[in-house]
This record gives structure tokens, C-alpha cells and sequence, in this order.
């Protein structure tokens, strides 16, 4: 096993291709390449969701929770590919099973996202992805993501 990394903004920023309003992982605190990661989400008031979801009780959309969760699984896949996003190369996420919501996300949590390589068939790579608030389950699912490409089909 290999000795996990960690990845501050910038990292992040380098193995996502995404950008304001909708990069939705602020650091990865342990990523173990072809294993596991642990990343999270600092949740504030600033959210663009939250003015309309909901104006008397802010609430997290649980799909954003999930599209977070993705994320972490991207870059999972990234680091264990040892590849970088560019115009030719991305992971999209290509599908969900078995996502469950457990308890509201409000400004001021912090999640925890984690997601964990269960394996990978014919160019998908299938996660099991749990969010948490302190210590507590808020969401869980199975993540599949692909690469636009079909070059990274398995772990190496």
C-alpha cells in the first residue's frame, strides 16, 4: 500500500475540471491511490442553492451532496489513473444505485466525503460513497463514473 496524499485547493483544482459554483471539494485530507479517499466540503451560507432552497430553512439539495461525492470519486480516479483533466481526457459520472438521505446538510457543517473503489468493468469504475456530519451518515450511494476517452479502464 502506498503512503496516502493529501490535496489542498490547488491540487484540487489541477485533478477536477470543475469551477465556481459547482466545485464542491475544498480539500482531500487522504486519497490512497486505487483504494480510498476522504476529502470535504466546507457548507456555508454563500452556497448559491441556498436562497431558494429553502428562504425560512436553508438546506443542502441532496443532489449536490451526491454531485460532491462524485467529485471525490473523480478524483480518485484521477489519482489512481495517474492522469490530469484536460479538453481530451475527463471522468464523467455516468450513474447512481442505491442513494440514500439520512439527515439534512445547513450552513455551518462540514461533510466529509468519502468514497472507496469497489472495481472496474468494462471502462466504469464503481464507488461506495458515504457524506458525513460529524460522524454521522447524511448520505451514502453507489457511483459509477467513465472516462470520455475510454483510455483509463482499469486501475494500474
Amino acid at each position: 500500500m502506498s503512503d496516502p496524499i493529501q490535496l489542498d485547493i490547488n491540487a484540487i483544482l489541477k485533478q477536477l475540471p470543475h469551477r465556481y459554483p459547482f466545485l464542491l471539494v475544498d480539500r482531500v485530507l487522504e486519497c490512497h491511490k486505487g483504494e480510498s479517499i476522504r476529502a470535504i466540503k466546507n457548507v456555508t451560507y454563500n452556497e448559491p442553492f441556498f436562497p431558494g432552497h429553502f428562504p425560512y430553512r436553508p438546506v443542502m439539495p441532496g443532489v449536490i451532496i451526491i454531485e460532491a461525492l462524485a467529485q471525490a470519486a473523480g478524483i480518485l480516479a484521477f489519482v489512481t489513473a495517474g492522469v490530469v483533466p484536460d479538453a481530451e481526457t475527463r471522468f464523467y459520472f455516468v450513474g447512481i444505485d442505491k442513494a440514500r438521505f439520512r439527515k439534512p446538510v445547513e450552513p455551518g457543517d462540514q461533510l466529509v466525503l468519502t468514497a472507496k473503489l469497489e472495481r472496474t468493468m468494462r471502462g466504469i469504475w464503481k464507488f461506495s460513497a458515504v457524506a458525513l456530519v460529524d460522524d454521522a451518515e447524511v448520505a451514502s450511494a453507489e457511483l459509477m463514473v467513465a472516462p470520455e476517452t475510454g483510455k483509463y479502464t482499469g486501475v494500474s
